[in-house]
């Protein structure tokens, strides 16, 4: 062995960085803030109609509800026999619905706006948000079906023969009416229930 050779240098032990991964889609605000958005314009189309012999004959949006406008006719049918009408219906009120319907798009505006920030207190209040403006529609919904059932049947049967007799349909007044919440209604409970998901992963999801 040749004791003039040099010694073999050690051998560097290789360093190795942990590189964090990307937060993904559900670490932005986009998820929440469109599912805040869906469920808010989702207000402007009808959430509530009447039904005549399974034919809609009146519905009413979530901003006519938080509005206190008197349902439509569908298809413009009996819009001006509705006028005449005001002076029956307008003392009666669907219980404390409007007070829900005001809450759920307060909510839902609420938790787009929080949505919107980077703050991690704000994201967790949105969550919060969400998930009570579903619950306010909820309560909305039972509170129409209760007054719906101990007085609106009958007067939207008098609004109906009112306003058949005058197309000359006869009485179509005398078929059983009934309440129907549209798919948009179920869409918007969704989209407020999605919107405080995405904010839960949104606060869980780890940050590069």
């Amino acid at each position: 062995m040749d004791l003039n050779q040099p010694p073999t240098p050690p051998t560097a032990t290789p360093v190795y960085t942990t590189v964090a991964a990307a937060p993904g889609m559900f670490g932005t605000k986009i998820p929440s803030t469109v599912a805040f958005a869906i469920a808010i314009l989702l207000f402007f189309l009808p959430f509530s109609e009447i039904k005549c012999g399974g034919q809609a004959l009146m519905n009413n949006s979530g901003l006519g509800f938080a509005l206190g406008k008197e349902w439509k006719f569908a298809g413009g049918y009996g819009k001006d026999m509705l006028n005449d009408k005001n002076s029956k219906t307008g003392g009666e009120k669907a219980g404390n619905a409007q007070y829900f319907i005001i809450a759920a798009m307060a909510l839902g505006v609420l938790g787009l706006i929080l949505s919107l920030t980077e703050v991690k207190t704000g994201t967790r209040i949105a969550m919060v948000s969400g998930i009570l403006a579903a619950g306010v529609l909820v309560a909305f919904m039972f509170d129409i079906k209760k007054w719906f059932n101990d007085g609106m049947a009958k007067q939207a049967s008098e609004k109906a023969t009112d306003g058949t007799d005058s197309l000359g349909l006869g009485k179509m007044g005398d078929v059983k009416l009934s309440l129907a919440f549209t798919p948009w209604f179920y869409i918007a409970i969704i989209a407020f229930l999605a919107a405080a998901f995405f904010c839960y992963k949104r606060m869980t999801t780890p940050k590069t």
